[in-house]
């Protein structure tokens, strides 16, 4: 009798310690169940869908001509100062004093030289100067047969240099042909930039981007947009700010932002950056950059 009863209570200390772990772990997951419930929704990034300009892009390539250039051959021997290379002069100044002449700037420009060469009979090196006033480059494009009618005088271009490749130059289309060449089924048309703080190298490769067609269209940042198969998605805000998942159709791609044709109104609020964070049946706070 004894050994049952020890057995029995030995049972029932069993079944309590089973018990009290039970209740303490159903409290426990309980207690953080609560408290994980309660986690404020995550801080997404937003924007407002806004308006920009795109456009369609005709992309080429054209060498920079200087607005104006002035050669000079002269005879090593005759010169008598040192000619000072490289360096912008103004209209009216001394550029080249030789001993029976002194040369002036006809324009503003920078001084440098072609080359140095022999005359055909071999006597003395002479050097070709040269004068450039490159504050306005021209470059010639060979605008493609298809685009041809696309091509307008005063259609704006982005200008890229690889000396600068960073940064962006603004033109104009200052002039094309009245005829399509049957040699390479192109169009000649000429360009025209600023170049006031003379950044652009007369003589070096441009890569030129013709814009036409520019329209001002709904746009949202590149980052918003989820991209499944061939179809476009982006998180629209409601007003409790929980999520909407929406279809649009997109347009052109423009420096991080895209065309947007249907599907969101300007004003609408979207999710623009963290998509990875949202939670598409929950809510965020919205913070607006």
């Amino acid at each position: 009798m004894k050994t049952s009863k020890k057995v029995l209570i030995g049972i029932i200390i069993f079944f309590i310690i089973i018990a009290i772990v039970v209740i303490g772990r159903t409290m426990v997951g309980n207690h953080f169940k609560k408290k994980f419930s309660k986690r404020p929704p995550p801080g997404i990034i937003v924007k407002l869908v806004s308006e920009k300009i795109f456009s369609e892009k005709i992309e080429s390539f054209g060498t920079a001509i200087s607005k104006k250039t002035k050669s000079y051959r002269i005879q090593k021997s005759d010169l008598i100062s040192e000619l000072k290379l490289d360096n912008y002069v103004e209209k009216g100044s001394l550029i080249i004093k030789l001993k029976d002449k002194d040369i002036i700037a006809p324009f503003d420009g920078i001084l440098g030289y072609r080359g140095i060469t022999e005359d055909v009979l071999g006597s003395d090196n002479s050097l070709i100067i040269t004068l450039d006033d490159s504050s306005v480059i021209y470059a010639d494009l060979k605008i493609p047969e298809s685009f041809a009618l696309a091509i307008k005088k005063n259609l704006p271009v982005d200008v890229k240099f690889s000396g600068l490749k960073d940064k962006i130059f603004s033109g104009t289309v200052d002039g094309y042909s009245s005829r399509i060449s049957a040699d390479t089924r192109s169009l000649l048309t000429r360009i025209k930039i600023n170049n006031q703080n003379y950044e652009l190298i007369p003589g070096s490769l441009l890569e030129v981007s013709v814009k036409f067609n520019e329209r001002s269209s709904l746009s949202i940042p590149d980052t918003s947009v989820m991209l499944e198969g061939e179809s476009a998605f982006v998180y629209k805000v409601l007003e409790d700010n929980s999520l909407n998942k929406i279809q649009i159709k997109i347009g052109n791609r423009d420096k991080g932002f895209i065309e947007v044709i249907s599907g969101l109104n300007k004003d609408d609020l979207i999710v623009a950056e963290g998509l990875k964070k949202v939670n598409p049946k929950g809510k965020i706070k919205p913070i607006k950059k």
